[in-house]
């Protein structure tokens, strides 16, 4: 790929999504090998003025680490963590993905006691509420893989979806946001979905590239006990390094009362069962990006998709806050799409969404023929 296009990228992270002022202390996270961008970002972060320290991680060693980890070594590696971070006033997670199944093997009470006592305290406790933060991808072999795709072609997509021009598309998010504040009753209907939540009073939050990239979603949550029916996901999600397919959630009362997910079933409920919170949703939110049309097999990119939705089980974010608290934060995602079987959405009894194309008037400037592609 073009050295331009990973210099405007590198722009857009460091002045746009981290909006990065001169003095800033900013973490680069780097997890596997994105030597170019992740030198372009340090360069950008020193032509604008501010003090950028690195933070580079390996999944091999990290495996090798965590299947002998104690409570102790965690706490340890928290505080240190913790200090650091709290110092910083920006952050950029570059993720090179290797094998996304590297930490399959590792037992379950070794992952539960890393988000726990590191995972969470530093990245939810401080780096989400407190800095100015952005994680992505990096294309790579493994990505393009995952994604079947060539690397090449690939590499084409992933950069026209993440340099889109996120101040139209945040324009255009903003009477959804509106109308979403303003909603009580969701009702949301597609082949084997049937759910009824509200949303009632709690704040809708654009997210316009400035702490995903790729992004493109407007998130809000339900009202923690309000949620009743059936869900079932068609996009696949891997978690704790198990793909898991066709999982199928039942609520009564906000609660999850059933999950099922084919010969997983056994494996999702230990994900469920981690904390209280795990069995409700922490988040709703709608996929806006008009460049993202297909799941490629990472999260960043599905949660995206334009004419799909995501419905969270886990802790719920401060800024659109329903009382929800867990280790787990699981974004599945639900494809509405035409040729992903359609679908539904209704706020307070209005279809606002159907076959993942917006009918409104005031939210027509979300759909994908109103963007153009960068060349």
């Amino acid at each position: 790929m073009t050295n331009s296009n990973i210099k405007e990228l590198a722009n857009q992270l460091i002045y746009y999504s981290c909006d990065l002022k001169r003095g800033e202390k900013i973490l680069i996270n780097v997890i596997g090998e994105a030597e170019e961008l992740a030198g372009e970002l340090v360069k950008t972060a020193y032509q604008a003025g501010a003090i950028p320290f690195l933070h580079i991680e390996n999944t091999k060693i990290e495996r090798q680490w965590l299947l002998g980890c104690t409570t102790e070594q965690l706490n340890m590696e928290a505080s240190w963590q913790l200090a650091r971070m709290k110092q910083m006033d920006a952050y950029i997670g570059l993720r090179a993905r290797g094998n996304a199944y590297e930490m399959s093997d590792v037992p379950l009470d070794k992952i539960e006691l890393y988000e726990k006592l590191l995972s969470e305290p530093v990245h939810h406790g401080v780096r989400v509420p407190h800095t100015k933060w952005v994680v992505l991808r990096y294309p790579n072999d493994t990505m393009a893989q995952e994604a079947r795709m060539s690397t090449e072609a690939f590499a084409e997509m992933y950069y026209k979806v993440c340099n889109l021009d996120y101040r139209q598309l945040s324009a255009a998010m903003t009477p959804l946001a509106e109308l979403m504040e303003a909603t009580d009753k969701v009702e949301i209907f597609a082949p084997g979905t049937e759910l009824y939540f509200s949303i009632k009073d709690i704040p809708a939050i654009k997210c316009d590239g400035r702490c995903n990239i790729p992004d493109g979603e407007v998130y809000t949550a339900p009202i923690r006990d309000s949620v009743e029916g059936r869900i079932s996901y068609n996009i696949p999600s891997v978690h704790q390094g198990i793909s898991f397919e066709n999982v199928v959630l039942e609520f009564e009362r906000g609660k999850i009362v059933k999950a099922t997910a084919g010969s997983k079933t056994e494996s999702i409920n230990k994900v469920f069962d981690i904390d209280e919170g795990a069995r409700y949703i922490g988040e709703f939110a709608l996929g806006l990006n008009p460049f993202v049309t297909t799941a490629v097999n990472d999260i960043l990119f599905d949660e995206k998709i334009c004419g799909s939705f995501h419905f969270t089980p886990g802790a719920c974010y401060d800024n659109a806050y329903n009382g929800n608290k867990s280790a787990l934060h699981w974004d599945l995602v639900n494809v509405l799409r035409k040729e992903a079987g359609g679908g539904e959405i209704r706020f307070d009894g209005k279809t606002i969404q159907k076959d993942g194309i917006f009918i409104l008037p005031q939210l027509a400037g979300l759909n994908p023929e109103n963007f153009t592609e960068k060349l």
